[in-house]
């Protein structure tokens, strides 16, 4: 018997559909963690301590550094971790 694959049999489509959850990459996961940290450093320096701008400065440090290195210690957990894959450095 042969299987019939229900993404076609339903659609009509030659091609099988992807999930309707979207699949994030690298790069794209890296820039919500750094909007994050970096809004979060900025209200707790403006409510708590300056301090938590040291913080933000982190923040900044990674995302040069990802720059010119092609990895930064968030990018190397986030590999690890959760197998996302980059799209701007597909061969790392």
């Amino acid at each position: 018997m042969s299987q019939i694959n229900t993404a076609t049999a339903t659609t009509g489509d030659a091609l099988p559909h992807k999930s309707t959850a979207s699949v994030w990459s690298l790069e794209r996961v890296l820039f919500a963690m750094a909007g994050t940290f970096v809004l979060a450093g900025t209200l707790l320096a403006a409510f708590v301590s300056p301090w938590f701008l040291l913080m933000t400065a982190f923040v900044a440090v990674n995302q040069l550094l990802y720059v010119s290195a092609h990895s930064c210690g968030a990018s190397m957990m986030l590999k690890r971790f959760t197998n996302l894959k980059s799209v701007v450095y597909p061969e790392r």
